[in-house]
């Protein structure tokens, strides 16, 4: 547009056009202004009025960039190498959870969407990359809600000759630095509560949460048939032949995990539901294993690595014959990586954290549609 400026009667500043020139076709009408854009079906489906109509949307998104970012710069100023690793496995691998699946033509092999990157981090690790990261989307053919979305971005990163002790303190300097970049202290409030970061965070054994925080009967700690009654009395399905440990994992979902509102350490989890975690050297039922747990969800998972191949072995078979009689059946023995653990990995520690769920917490969000830009929707009728 061209012309002359000047102020009309009313002493309005105006252009009196000289030269119009079209830039572009808008065949639509943008929301209303005074109302915005308020249907949270169509903010999902349609991200670009989203981002026009909503100015707190385009913030969130800055700051999930910024956070990103600063992750980034964490780890390479602690000389952490980025690496990138397959989307695509022959045998999925490294989390227990259910893959996509799809098919390579020219090769005529089945691949999987990878469920988690771990398996092959290791293998760097193997190696001689002693301190690897990734920042990368992970695939997971399961259920969608508030807190899940089948395709999300995890950061994970090996560091040898550390423990799971020094990931958790890593985890607090690193969670405590964001937080106090984007409001300025060490308390946030989510969801109308105050959730305070001050170090050090509350570490506390899943057993002794058990007790401690669901006020469940102590004796399902020692008697695997109390702790199935207590399970069942609860509602919970549990399968025939479930192991103690795994009934004490699922006792821990339902009764502890929605009262960690203030940043929570759960440590020593059962070997049972561990297949990739080093055994603890007083209590072989249990490992070196955490998870931090923030307004009542996970925000990450780390532990000392298993580097003995014979026992990473023995745990991959138990594992299989475990899910053996599902329908969907897709666990295979990964033979290259335990060949890979023959050679020897050193003493090492690893941890995933969900940049979603944590991104949820710094902005304020609800949903983890809210943080990510194209979430994953039914296709419109």
């Amino acid at each position: 547009m061209e012309g002359k400026i000047f102020r009309t009667k009313t002493h309005e500043l105006t252009i009196q056009v000289q030269v119009l020139q079209l830039l572009v076709k808008s065949l639509r009408p943008l929301p209303e202004k005074w109302h915005g854009l308020t249907d949270v079906e169509t903010r999902y489906r349609q991200r670009y009025l989203d981002l026009i109509a909503n100015p707190r949307v385009k913030e969130i998104f800055f700051i999930r960039v910024q956070a990103i970012q600063m992750i980034r710069d964490f780890f390479i100023k602690r000389d952490f190498l980025e690496v990138e690793t397959p989307m695509m496995h022959p045998i999925p691998g490294g989390a227990t959870a259910k893959p996509f699946k799809t098919h390579h033509n020219a090769l005529d092999m089945e691949l999987f969407m990878r469920v988690a990157p771990e398996l092959y981090l290791k293998r760097l690790v193997i190696g001689g990359l002693e301190r690897v990261f990734e920042i990368n989307r992970n695939f997971r053919n399961e259920g969608i809600s508030t807190q899940h979305n089948p395709e999300f971005t995890m950061l994970e990163f090996y560091q040898s000759y550390a423990t799971y002790e020094d990931l958790m303190a890593m985890t607090e300097e690193l969670f405590c630095s964001m937080v106090k970049r984007f409001h300025g202290g060490l308390k946030l409030t989510y969801g109308g509560k105050e959730i305070d970061f001050t170090p050090p965070w509350r570490r506390i054994r899943l057993k002794d949460s058990l007790i401690e925080i669901a006020g469940l009967d102590p004796a399902i700690l020692k008697d695997p048939k109390r702790a199935e009654e207590v399970a069942r009395e609860l509602g919970l399905e549990l399968k025939k032949g479930i192991s103690h440990g795994r009934i004490l994992g699922d006792l821990f979902e339902e009764k502890v995990e929605a009262n960690l509102l203030q940043p929570t350490f759960i440590t020593h989890y059962p070997t049972e539901i561990s297949p990739l975690s080093r055994r603890n050297a007083e209590d072989p039922e249990v490992v070196d294993r955490f998870e931090l747990f923030i307004s009542g969800r996970e925000i990450a998972n780390g532990f000392s690595e298993l580097n003995d191949p014979i026992d990473q072995r023995e745990r991959f078979v138990q594992q299989i014959k475990e899910k053996f009689e599902e329908a969907d059946l897709y666990l295979r023995l990964d033979e290259d990586f335990l060949r890979a653990l023959e050679f020897g990995m050193p003493p090492t520690a690893g941890e995933g954290i969900g940049i979603d769920r944590w991104v949820m917490l710094l902005a304020d969000a609800p949903s983890i549609r809210d943080v990510i830009l194209f979430p994953l929707l039914r296709m419109e009728k």
